[in-house]
């Protein structure tokens, strides 16, 4: 999993896949987009205004839990 943010854009994309087949985007909402493959499988997620849907909660950092174990990692997004 990769997530990439274009500042010049306000552009973010979580990768969960490598687009090794052609997919289809389809728009969630004004600030979503999915990237499917045929078959279902969820390739990535298109967040636009990314800024503001990233940094509304946790005070601007991507917080990764382990759901397991309990354990975070933060990473900022400033």
């Amino acid at each position: 999993m990769k997530l990439t943010y274009d500042p010049k854009h306000n552009i973010a994309y979580i990768r969960l896949h490598e687009k090794s087949v052609e997919v289809e985007t389809v728009k969630i909402s004004d600030e979503m987009n999915i990237d499917l493959a045929p078959d279902g499988t969820v390739y990535g997620i298109e967040l636009l205004n990314a800024n503001e849907q990233l940094e509304k909660e946790d005070d601007g950092k991507l917080l990764i839990m382990n759901e397991a174990t309990g354990k975070i990692a933060e990473v900022s997004l400033s």
